[in-house]
């Protein structure tokens, strides 16, 4: 199965334009959309998962038209917002009992068996009688793939899942993943640029509602090896470099400012050639810098 994105566009009454005739062809396995904060992913997300009306283009799930038949997709429709609520005090069986009545799951015995199955697969069956809202955000994480997959789902979206865990969650939430990500379509809309290069073996970087890239990471890294250099400075020196070169980014490391900067030639005054990165081409995208990296 795949999903088919068509000439996509939204702008809110405010003037913003989300979306900008974003066209993108996902198919079964793991896609991470990776893009700032503001960028419009979530703007793609809640389109395709019904929750908003575009102003133009089409979305198309095998043989449902996304936009024209909402309940069918909602049937085989699993969603992980950023944030969700729950229910004080009702614990995750009861929780997840319900929400599989709503999905129209009304035989007991089945239901039974499957909330049993799903608690067991997310490692959240030995706390299944504690309230969700008392889970840590690991937990409440793990709780949130088992509901999305509830109806046996052929596509998952996930709008920032890892945002706040710990390594040892993340690490999980990672495994649990890419477990649910080799028979369905998974849908991993994040900024963070370690989730895509952990899981995903296609993306599309997005950047004030305009598609910047699609493809596989490994592709795009590859276009930039070679041309990335790093050097260590003073923070004094930030601001000369900055107008120098061109800088795709900077950390600090033990106090002091490293960037790296894109040029296909050797700059010398001190810079290191390096392996580019999934960051390095997440930052040159979203600058505008060349060498340009969208496919034609």
């Amino acid at each position: 199965m795949q999903l088919r994105i068509s000439n996509l566009s939204k702008t809110y009454p405010n003037g913003t334009k989300a979306l900008n005739n974003v066209s993108l062809d996902i198919p079964t396995g793991m896609f991470g959309l990776l893009g700032p904060n503001g960028a419009g992913k979530s703007t793609l997300m809640r389109t395709i998962a019904t929750l908003q009306e575009p102003d133009s283009g089409s979305v198309q799930l095998g043989d449902i038209d996304v936009l024209t038949q909402k309940h069918e997709l909602r049937k085989v429709l699993g969603y992980l917002p950023q944030e969700f609520g729950v229910y004080p005090r009702v614990s995750a069986t009861d929780l997840l009992n319900h929400m599989a009545v709503l999905k129209g799951i009304t035989n007991k015995k089945e239901r039974k068996e499957l909330v049993n199955a799903l608690l067991e697969r997310v490692n959240l069956y030995d706390h299944r009688k504690k309230a969700v809202s008392g889970y840590s955000g690991g937990m409440r994480q793990r709780f949130g793939i088992a509901q999305a997959l509830i109806g046996d789902p052929k596509l998952i979206i996930v709008d920032e899942p890892t945002a706040g865990l710990d390594p040892g969650e993340r690490n999980r939430f990672y495994n649990l993943l890419s477990e649910i990500g080799e028979n369905v379509i998974v849908i991993l809309s994040t900024h963070i640029v370690q989730d895509v290069k952990q899981l995903c073996s296609n993306m599309a970087i997005i950047n004030q509602g305009n598609l910047l890239y699609s493809g596989a990471p490994d592709t795009a890294i590859n276009r930039l090896q070679g041309a990335i250099w790093e050097k260590a400075i003073d923070k004094s020196e930030m601001e000369q470099h900055a107008q120098q070169y061109q800088l795709i980014s900077s950390k600090l490391v033990s106090g002091k400012p490293v960037i790296h900067i894109l040029s296909e030639d050797n700059p010398h005054n001190g810079f290191e050639r390096v392996d580019a990165d999934l960051e390095d081409v997440f930052f040159a995208n979203v600058m505008g810098l060349q060498p340009k990296l969208v496919e034609a």
